[in-house]
């Protein structure tokens, strides 16, 4: 793996921190304003509630985040299908091409 690589794999990790934060800091907002609303619960039932809804962010945010990662390495994968189709292409016109210049040469020395 390249520098650029290794660069582009560090920003994306740093993108998926930055989302799951500010996905879990939204969550544990909604649910403390969830929980100080809901005065018949106790204090142990707020901590529950709270932890559980937490760690179901967690996965949430972490299902999210590997479904970007998949469709962006599917998007790669499908650009580097297409692009080595073309260079393949071009390769062989680029063969077809030289080929061609060869043969009218020799005709064309020889007569």
């Amino acid at each position: 793996m390249d520098i650029s690589q290794e660069a582009a794999r560090g920003l994306t990790d740093i993108e998926s921190f930055l989302y799951r934060q500010a996905h879990l800091r939204a969550a544990r907002q909604r649910v403390l304003g969830f929980t100080a609303r809901m005065r018949e619960l106790s204090p142990e039932q707020k901590a529950d509630i709270e932890v559980w809804y937490i760690e179901e962010q967690i996965y949430v945010a972490g299902m999210v985040t590997r479904h970007i990662a998949d469709r962006v390495s599917a998007a790669e994968e499908r650009y580097r299908r297409r692009f080595g189709h073309w260079l393949r292409g071009a390769l062989s016109a680029a063969i077809l091409l030289t080929a061609a210049t060869a043969v009218y040469v020799i005709l064309t020395a020889r007569g």
